[in-house]
C-alpha cells in the first residue's frame, strides 16, 4: 500500500518506520525543513533503540522515504495518517488541535480518488468527528473516510510495540475503511495480534483511558509507598503482593517520583478537561493529576531531609534527568520539578543523563552538565538517582564515596538494597521502604 505519514515526530517516525518495514510504501511528510533534511542525511532527531537502523534499511530498500511536500505523497496514498502534535493548550490544558485541524484542511485539497484519512495522534473524543468535517467543508469532492487508529508505543521500546501490539484499536463509521485498514496491519497477523475494530468515538476514548488507568496506578502505588513509609512496610513487597493477583497485575506498580513524559500528564489533562465538558467528571484521574503534581517536589523534601534539613549552599548530584530510561525526551521529567525545587531551596545543582542533557539544557538554568555518573558525584552532598538507567544501576559505591563531600544517596527508583548501600558506609534513602 501507498501510505502518507504527516509528522515526522516521534509517533510519525517510527510508526512510518515500522509500516515500511512491513512492506508498504510510506512517505513521512513533515513542514520542518532541518528535520527533513536531516532525516535524508540518516540523522535520526530523536533518541530510540533500534530506530537509526530500522529507518536506513527501509530508505535504502526504497520503501520509506523523507519529504517536505505533502500534496504529491496525499494525492498518491490510499492512507494517509495524522500523526501532529497534540500538546495541552495553554491556559485551559485541553489538547491543541490546531496542528489537526490545519493537517485535515491541507489534506482535503490534495487528496485523489478513494483515502482513508486516520487520526494516530492522541486526540479527544469527538475530533474525528471535526476532521471529517473539515475536510467536508474544504473539499466536498474529496472521497475520504475517517478512521481513528490511537498509538500504544512506549518511550525506548516503540518498535517492539508496535511489530508486537498487545492490541491494534480502529475506529471506524463506513465500513469502506474496513478492508484497506485490515490490509495496513496484515502483517501482524502472523503474531496474532487482534485487530479490534470500535465506533470512532469509542476508539479515541479507549487511548484516553488506557494512558489514564496506567497513571492512575503509578499514583496509587505511590501513595502506597508513602503510607509503607509511616508504618514501616516495603512497597516493593506490596507491590509484588498485590501484583501476582491476575486481576491487578505487576506493571506500572513501581514506586517513584512520579510519572512524566509526552502522553501520561498530558492525556490525563485532557481527559478531565473533556469529562468536565461534558458534565461527566472524572474525580479519581482529577486526583491523580492533583497527586502526581505534587509528588515531584516531594521528592525534592525527601533530598532535603536526607542531607540534614538543609541544602543551602550544598551541592546535590542528580542522576538521570530524562522522563524514563532509553529516550532523550524530557518534556513533564521529575527532575525539572526536583531540581528547581531543590535550586529554590538554595542548592548547587550537577546533573548527568546518557541521552537528555542536550534536551535539559533548554529547559534547566543554572545546572552543571557531566561526562558520567562519577564526574557527577565530585564534590556533591548528596547523590539522588532520579531516572533508573542501567548505567546507575551497578555504580562502584566504593569509587563514589571516595569523591563525594558527604556519602548520601537517595535512591527515588528504590535500584539498591538499603543493607548493600548501607555496608560501604553511605546514609540511603528509597522510596516506600522505611529507609
Amino acid at each position: 500500500m501507498k501510505i502518507a505519514m504527516i509528522g515526522s515526530g516521534y509517533v510519525g517516525l517510527v510508526s512510518g518506520a515500522c509500516l515500511a518495514d512491513f512492506g508498504h510504501e510510506v512517505t513521512c511528510v513533515d513542514k520542518a525543513v532541518d528535520k527533513i533534511e536531516a532525516l535524508k542525511r540518516g540523522e535520526i532527531p530523536i533518541f530510540e533503540p533500534g530506530l537509526d537502523q530500522l529507518v536506513a534499511t527501509n530508505v535504502k530498500a526504497g520503501r520509506l522515504s523523507f519529504t517536505t511536500d505533502l500534496a504529491g505523497p496525499v494525492g498518491e496514498a490510499d492512507v494517509v495518517f495524522i500523526a501532529v502534535g497534540t500538546p495541552s493548550r495553554r491556559g485551559d490544558g485541553h489538547a491543541d488541535l490546531s496542528y489537526v485541524y490545519g493537517c485535515a484542511r491541507e489534506i482535503a485539497a490534495a487528496v485523489k480518488g478513494f483515502t482513508v484519512v486516520v487520526t494516530k495522534s492522541t486526540v479527544p473524543v469527538g475530533t474525528g468527528d471535526e476532521v471529517e468535517r473539515i475536510i467536508r467543508d474544504t473539499n466536498p469532492a474529496a472521497d475520504v473516510v475517517v478512521v481513528s487508529n490511537p498509538e500504544f508505543l512506549r518511550e525506548g521500546a516503540a518498535i517492539g510495540d508496535f511489530k508486537r501490539p498487545d492490541r491494534i484499536v480502529i475506529g471506524i463509521e463506513d465500513e469502506r475503511a474496513r478492508e484497506p485498514m485490515t490490509e495496513v496491519y496484515r502483517p501482524l497477523y502472523l503474531n496474532q495480534a487482534p485487530l479490534l475494530f470500535t465506533a470512532r468515538r469509542t476508539s479515541e476514548l479507549i487511548k484516553y483511558a488506557g494512558n489514564a488507568f496506567l497513571a492512575m496506578k503509578i499514583t496509587f502505588i505511590n501513595e502506597m509507598a508513602d503510607l509503607c513509609e509511616r508504618v514501616g512496610a516495603d512497597v516493593q513487597d506490596v507491590a509484588r503482593g498485590i501484583g501476582l493477583d491476575g486481576r491487578i497485575g505487576s506493571k506500572f506498580l513501581h514506586a517513584g517520583p512520579g510519572y512524566g513524559g509526552s502522553c501520561f500528564p498530558k492525556d490525563t489533562l485532557a481527559l478531565v478537561k473533556t469529562a468536565q465538558d461534558h458534565d461527566s467528571p472524572v474525580r479519581l484521574i482529577e486526583t491523580t493529576v492533583a497527586i502526581n503534581d505534587q509528588r515531584k517536589r516531594a521528592m525534592a523534601r525527601k533530598v532535603v531531609t536526607a542531607v540534614g534539613g538543609d541544602v543551602r549552599g550544598k551541592t546535590i548530584a542528580i542522576l538521570g534527568l530524562t522522563f524514563k530510561p532509553n529516550t532523550d525526551d524530557m518534556r513533564e521529567a521529575p527532575s525539572l520539578s526536583i531540581i528547581q525545587a531543590l535550586q529554590d531551596a538554595g542548592a548547587t545543582i550537577r546533573g548527568y543523563d546518557p541521552e537528555g542533557m542536550e534536551a535539559a539544557r533548554g529547559l534547566l538554568d543554572n545546572v552543571t552538565y557531566t561526562k558520567d555518573a562519577y564526574d557527577c558525584a565530585t564534590g556533591a552532598d548528596a547523590l539522588v538517582i532520579v531516572t533508573e538507567w542501567d548505567a546507575f544501576r551497578a555504580l562502584d559505591l566504593p569509587r563514589l564515596k571516595t569523591v563525594m563531600t558527604a556519602p548520601v544517596l537517595v535512591d527515588l527508583r528504590n535500584v539498591y538494597k538499603a543493607a548493600d548501600v548501607n555496608r560501604h558506609g553511605f546514609a540511603y534513602a528509597s522510596v516506600g521502604r522505611g529507609a
